[in-house]
């Protein structure tokens, strides 16, 4: 049986109307309907709200249907590469600003015979490091923006 299946059957079966079941959720009663039709899906947050509310386990809910199993193990590998892309922009962000601080710290210094003595390195790796971590906000900005879709 599939989930919409699932969640008609339990809400007709205790009698309820896709209105009566969506204010228990908190939710509008076109979500129900597109769950049951099999449009959307719940997230992970909404899926345990409802096994709640038919206070089923999550088991009896979710592993009837092989869909909704792959939709909730894909949603947390999601999750997960975007909290990753989240971190690698922090540090990226962070390495440019501390290369631009090092570059302050340590400064420059004029030798005995007149050269020059300065990490100017450290204004280059900078600004990659600055770029980098803009791409990768950018990135991941758009993929949030995009699951929210």
């Amino acid at each position: 049986m599939d989930f919409g299946s699932q969640i008609k059957k339990l809400r007709t079966s205790r009698k309820m109307t896709q209105e009566q079941l969506a204010q228990k959720l908190n939710v509008s009663r076109q979500t129900i309907s597109s769950w049951e039709n099999n449009r959307n899906l719940p997230d992970l947050e909404m899926v345990v709200m409802i096994a709640k509310t038919f206070k089923l386990s999550l088991d009896q809910l979710i592993l009837g249907d092989p869909t909704m199993t792959t939709k909730l193990m894909n949603d947390s590998s999601e999750v997960r590469k975007m909290r990753i892309n989240l971190y690698v922009t922090i540090i990226m962000v962070l390495a440019g600003m501390g290369s631009f601080l090092l570059f302050k710290i340590i400064g420059s210094s004029l030798d005995g015979n007149g050269v020059l003595h300065e990490p100017f390195f450290l204004i280059p790796v900078g600004y990659l490091f600055l770029m980098m971590g803009l791409i990768s906000g950018l990135i991941y900005l758009l993929k949030k923006l995009r699951k929210r879709n």
